[in-house]
């Protein structure tokens, strides 16, 4: 049976006994301690943690997951995979145990023909928590499992919650025998590789705290309500009714190992190392598409480093196996056919996903070119001097100067049986991580803990948000806040957080920064330092009280500066018309990815490669500025995400939606977002657009940056001002300024290069006094000179200019220029000179010690450079030195 017809037959199955069809949640949900979705639930937690209230009683999901904990493992074993869909059933208050039970059993047991899996009875086994004697007795019931076939266990293996205070519950995982041929009887506490888990329904129905470990904690009570949360991984069920030895060989997988086998010329079964390479490309491939269609692009931080590493690892495999061509176009169009069936938006966005991708690979072929040179000769070293354990220095140099991910320096010094420094490694990060952040500013108004901010939304509720209507109310002060904690009163001066019962200010969100303006009450007033929904529903300004004291229950105005208002509705709008100009002049995959927006400024990220030319971002701004000209209107309207995305609005990556969208369009299709800011009416005041910037964030990202209404006047204005003063400088027209300045450089560059003539001439000139003024040193000629004011090819002409006219006895030449504030040095040595035991490479380690500096190079030329000229004297004196020395 392929995986999608499971699929299919799991939703259906739990639609025919009234759950609502709930659609997978992205990867990226909107969720602060997780990189991307884990587990099926995750979607559904506000609802078993009571912060919202479910919209429906029942419900069923495939969601997409990912897990990145054990990355290394995977291809070693036949369970661990990075991306996987868990199928699931949920109950909030409406049936417990016994429906559980029973939905699961006549699924997995149901006849084929009539849309179930055709599971034999006979071979399937449950656990159940040690004294659960309810969900064993309704086992008994319902599927009529004889007591031999239902297994007790501890808490370790049969007790569910989230690893802190809230819900938990006991759990029945359900197993299917194997047969004999993949281990021992005795059911599931004997062998788990015989008997696979397939499902595990979780009863929950208490509230815990004191949670110090998985089978440590308190029940408090019981629950309100209980709960029922499933999941059943389908990968799992997928090689279990396809007959297959794990997850890699089912239909949705297996493919690409085969055109990977393909490429290569190596055969899958033949030899345990390359099986693990092409499990890992296969797994690799597929979590990475999945990553790129939720929207994540490659970075050097949080997700982009997972789906970076994801990528890397499955091209360095394919290396490994022997094809050193590009790897993921022949693989990623495979994959991309094998899961548009479940997930048809893949077909839709694919020009998006392999522009990605595609240069993600060029990138890493670079860096692998560069640093696996670097890594075998640091590696090399190592070994030479009898060590086994290459320095974390080495490990951070990788890194930090050829972009060598820590983690593929730890596999290749594994494969040449070395370990890594890590730890040293890791302090260098941490010291370059504190360099950086040395001087940012730490996130406003925001505090880990949501105690206050959910005791405040448990009391009061939703607060009553009227930013798109209006730039003032008359409010109450609910809650007062200081440190993250409830306080009765901000005094004078002081910075604390306030929560109002109704407000106008737009909170951060979005990309739009929040809005600025005042409260105000008799006797007192405070500025709006920030505005943030720390949870759903709740907002929270950020004040600092200007005058007299801010106290619960306080009637106050509160005013949003409507200039301030005026020039973020005017940076937000902007940013949908630069999006629409975007992809008019590139073309349909020059997708937005973020964005940020002020009074008067707005930056842009994009998917797409290399960077824009003049022309390009010409045609940009003149499309946006079009668009204001023609006075397009803008408006906004609720629908369903279905409907919003069949009317082609386009939705951000990442961003979470509730059953209700806002679409705000901008001169009807020609721009169609999902979006919940503040906007102009009609495009016209927006003002004007004018392109500041455009540079990359990334593989595959571009930024464009831009400032708009006033700002963007003001900019003009002081380009203006500019041409103006050079051309006056120049006495000429602004329209004449470009030609006058090429005038003046092409001048400059043939002033240059006859200053560098003459200046080589004159060094030249003086070689033969140079030759002349040689030290005899026990037969060598030996010259020492300090070249004022010279540097890189005129010290390396000198020395050996000086060494052509020492010819006929042994001759050492050592000339250091001090041009550009810098040490330069060559060190020159002759044949006889050779034949007395001098070499050139020799003698450059024992003059960089004095300057500061290193080099190398050849027994009869050597060159370096350094950071200290106060040395030279020193260096040139040591020179001597050792050509003494070496000429006794």
């Amino acid at each position: 049976m392929k995986t999608a017809e499971i699929r299919r037959r799991f939703l259906e199955h739990f639609e025919r006994a009234g759950h609502t069809v709930v659609p997978s949640a992205p990867l990226l949900f909107d969720d602060p301690n997780l990189l991307f979705v884990n587990a099926g639930m995750v979607p559904f937690k506000p609802y078993f943690l009571q912060q919202e209230t479910p919209p429906f009683d029942r419900a069923t999901s495939v969601q997409k997951c990912v897990r990145t904990l054990d990355i290394e493992e995977v291809g070693k074993t036949t369970r661990h995979g990075t991306f996987f869909q868990m199928n699931g059933n949920f109950s909030f208050g409406d049936y417990f145990k016994a429906g559980a039970i029973e939905h699961a059993w006549g699924l997995i047991t149901g006849d084929v023909s009539a849309g179930g899996l055709g599971i034999a009875a006979d071979d399937i086994w449950v656990t159940v928590l040690d004294g659960d004697d309810e969900a064993r007795g309704l086992w008994r019931e319902i599927a009529g499992l004889p007591d031999e076939r239902i297994q007790a266990r501890g808490l370790l293996d049969n007790y569910w919650h989230m690893g802190v205070p809230g819900p938990g519950g006991p759990c029945s995982e359900i197993y299917v025998d194997r047969g004999a041929a993949y281990g021992p009887d005795g059911g599931p506490v004997v062998d788990e590789d015989r008997f696979l888990e397939i499902w595990n329904l979780v009863f929950m129905q208490e509230e815990i705290t004191n949670v110090s470990a998985k089978d440590v904690f308190d029940v408090v009570g019981p629950l309100p309500s209980q709960n029922i949360d499933t999941g059943m991984g389908l990968e799992r069920v997928a090689y279990l009714l396809q007959g297959k030895e794990n997850l890699y060989e089912i239909d949705e997988v297996y493919p690409v190992i085969e055109r990977a086998s393909e490429l290569t010329g190596r055969r899958y079964g033949a030899e345990p190392g390359d099986d693990v390479r092409f499990r890992v490309v296969a797994d690799h491939v597929r979590s990475g598409l999945m990553l790129m269609g939720d929207g994540v692009t490659p970075g050097n931080e949080a997700r982009g480093y997972v789906l970076r590493r994801l990528l890397r690892r499955a091209v360095r495999s394919m290396r490994l196996l022997g094809f050193e061509d590009p790897a993921l176009p022949q693989l990623l169009p495979v994959s991309k056919d094998l899961m548009r069936q479940s997930y048809p938006e893949l077909e839709a966005d694919f020009a998006r996903i392999e522009q990605v991708a595609y240069a993600e690979e060029d990138a890493f072929r670079q860096t692998l070119g560069k640093g696996t040179q670097i890594f075998d000769l640091a590696a090399q070293e190592t070994k030479a001097a009898g060590g086994s354990v290459l320095g974390g220095d080495r490990a951070f140099q990788l890194h930090d100067t050829y972009g060598f991910p820590i983690d593929l320096t730890l596999e290749m010094a594994q494969e040449q049986g070395l370990e890594v420094d890590a730890d040293g490694f890791r302090a260098l990060m941490a010291e370059q991580r504190a360099r950086a952040k040395a001087d940012a500013k730490a996130k406003k108004g925001v505090h880990a803990d949501t105690g206050a901010y959910r005791a405040a939304f448990d009391r009061f509720g939703p607060t009553d948000w009227q930013a798109y209507t209006t730039l003032s109310t008359e409010s109450r002060v609910l809650a007062v806040l200081g440190g993250g904690e409830s306080v009765p009163a901000l005094s004078e001066g002081a910075v604390g957080e306030v929560v109002l019962d109704r407000t106008p200010f737009y909170a951060e969100s979005g990309g739009q920064n929040a809005d600025a303006g005042h409260l105000t009450w008799d006797g007192g007033a405070a500025e709006v330092l920030d505005v943030q929904r720390p949870i759903k529903g709740l907002v929270v300004h950020q004040v600092r009280v200007t005058a007299g004291e801010l106290t619960i229950d306080t009637q106050l105005s509160a005013d949003v500066d409507p200039e301030w208002r005026r020039g973020a509705r005017q940076a937000h709008s902007g940013t949908h018309v630069v999006h629409a100009a975007l992809r008019e002049v590139l073309g349909p995959t020059a997708l937005q990815s973020g964005s940020y927006n002020r009074p008067g400024y707005l930056r842009l990220d994009f998917g797409w490669n290399g960077g824009l030319d003049p022309e390009q971002l010409h045609d940009v701004e003149v499309v946006s500025n079009r668009a204001l000209r023609e006075d397009l209107p803008v408006s906004a309207q609720y629908m369903t995400l279905p409907e919003a995305k069949k009317w082609g609005a386009l939705a951000l990556f990442g961003e979470t939606y509730g059953e209700q969208v806002r679409v705000v369009e901008i001169g009807g299709p020609w721009s169609r977002e999902l979006c919940g800011g503040t906007h102009v009416e009609r495009s016209s005041q927006i003002g004007t657009v004018v392109l500041t910037s455009d540079s990359s964030v990334g593989a595959g990202n571009r930024r464009i940056e831009a400032v708009v209404g006033l700002e963007g006047f003001e900019y003009l204005a002081r380009e203006r001002d500019i041409v103006h003063q050079v051309g006056s400088l120049l006495k000429a027209t602004p329209t004449d300024v470009p030609a006058q300045v090429q005038k003046l450089l092409d001048r400059l560059k043939s002033t240059e290069k006859e200053l560098e003539r003459l200046k080589s001439a004159q060094l030249l000139g003086a070689a033969a006094d140079i030759a002349g003024s040689a030290e005899d040193l026990d037969g060598i000629a030996f010259v020492g000179h300090r070249a004022q004011g010279a540097a890189g090819g005129d010290v390396r002409t000198l020395a050996l200019d000086v060494r052509g006219r020492l010819q006929g006895r042994p001759a050492v030449v050592v000339v250091i220029g001090d041009g550009g504030g810098r040490p330069s040095v060559v060190v020159a040595v002759n044949d006889a000179a050779r034949d007395r035991g001098i070499a050139a490479n020799d003698l450059i380690g024992v003059v960089g010690g004095p300057i500061g500096g290193r080099g190398g190079g050849k027994p009869d030329v050597a060159q370096g450079g350094g950071s200290d000229v106060a040395g030279i004297d020193a260096a040139l004196a040591q020179a001597r030195q050792a050509v003494t020395e070496a000429a006794r």
